[in-house]
C-alpha cells in the first residue's frame, strides 16, 4: 500500500496572492497535498494579533493549479484556526509552512511577523511549523536560489518531527553572485528597530504620523541570525512561545524582599 502524502498547510502575510506564497506552494507541491488558507490582502507586522468583536470572511479561490486554497479578511494567526477548526477540522496536518515572506524577519522582527505568527499558532495547535522569509522586500524578488533549501527544510522537519512548541524561523539572503554558502542553526540577534514618529498634516489639516526609523544591530557575535545572513548563509532559530524569563524567576525569588509587598 502507497504511502500516504503528507498533509501541508501554507498560509503567509504578505496575502495569497503574493509571489512568495507561490513559490512556497510549488515547492511544497514537491512533499505532499498542499491546502492554503491565507489573508486576502497584505497582513505585514501584525505579529500575533487575531480578530475579536469583527466578521471573519472565508472564500475558496482557484488560484493554484490542484491546490484547496482559501482566502481570508483575518490576520495570519486568525488563517491558521480557521484552517484546524474549519477548513480541516477531520483531518491531521503533517506540517504548517508560511511565507515566503518578502522581507527579512531576523532578530527583533519575529515578534511583529505575520509571518512568524503563522508559523507559532501551528506549534501552539501541537503541528510542526516553519516561517520562511527572504531578505528582499521586492514585489518581484528572485527566489529561485531558496527553493532547494526550503524543500530539503520542510523534509528535514517532517522526517525528524520537532520538539514541541517550537517554530523554526528560516530567513534566506536575497540572491547574489554567488551561491548561498549553507545553513547556520543559530539565535536570534541583539538588535532593534529605532524609531522615529514625522509629524505630518492631511489636505484637511489634521495631524497624523509616520513611522521611519534605522535597523541597529548591537550584536557582535558570529552565532546569530544577522551575522548568518550579512555573510550569505541561511538562518534557521528554533522558537518558542513560551515567553518566560525562566532566569529571571531565581533572581527574582532571591533578591526581592517579598515579606515587605
Amino acid at each position: 500500500m502507497p504511502k500516504k502524502k503528507p498533509l501541508i498547510l501554507v498560509s503567509n502575510d504578505d496575502g495569497i496572492t503574493s509571489k512568495g506564497i507561490r513559490v512556497l506552494v510549488n515547492v511544497m507541491k514537491k512533499i505532499g497535498e498542499v491546502v492554503v488558507v491565507a489573508p486576502d490582502s497584505p497582513q505585514s507586522g501584525m505579529g500575533h494579533a487575531i480578530t475579536i468583536g469583527e466578521t471573519l470572511r472565508l472564500s475558496e479561490e482557484d488560484i493554484f493549479e490542484d491546490v484547496e486554497a482559501f482566502k481570508s479578511s483575518g490576520t495570519p494567526a486568525d488563517c491558521v484556526k480557521l484552517a484546524k477548526h474549519y477548513v480541516l477540522k477531520d483531518r491531521k496536518v503533517d506540517l504548517v509552512v508560511s511565507g515566503i515572506n518578502h522581507g527579512s524577519n531576523t532578530s527583533i522582527s519575529v515578534l511583529y511577523s505575520g509571518t512568524m505568527s503563522a508559523a507559532i499558532e501551528g506549534a501552539l495547535e501541537g503541528y510542526p511549523s516553519i516561517g520562511f522569509s527572504l531578505c528582499d522586500y521586492s514585489s518581484k524578488a528572485d527566489f529561485s536560489h531558496v527553493e532547494e533549501y526550503v524543500y530539503k527544510i520542510a523534509k528535514q522537519v517532517l522526517d525528524h518531527g520537532m520538539s514541541k512548541g517550537v517554530a523554526l524561523n528560516v530567513n534566506f539572503p536575497p540572491k547574489r553572485n554567488e551561491p548561498i554558502k549553507g545553513v547556520k542553526v543559530c539565535r536570534q540577534a541583539h538588535a532593534k528597530w529605532q524609531e522615529e514618529f514625522s509629524e505630518r498634516y492631511d489636505p484637511n489639516g489634521r495631524k497624523y504620523f509616520w513611522m521611519a526609523g534605522n535597523f541597529v544591530n548591537f550584536d557582535k557575535g558570529e552565532d546569530n541570525d544577522e551575522w548568518a545572513i550579512a555573510n550569505n548563509y541561511v538562518s534557521i532559530v528554533p522558537c518558542q512561545y513560551d515567553l518566560t524569563a525562566h532566569y529571571a524567576i531565581n533572581q527574582m525569588n532571591e533578591d526581592w524582599d517579598w515579606d515587605n509587598l
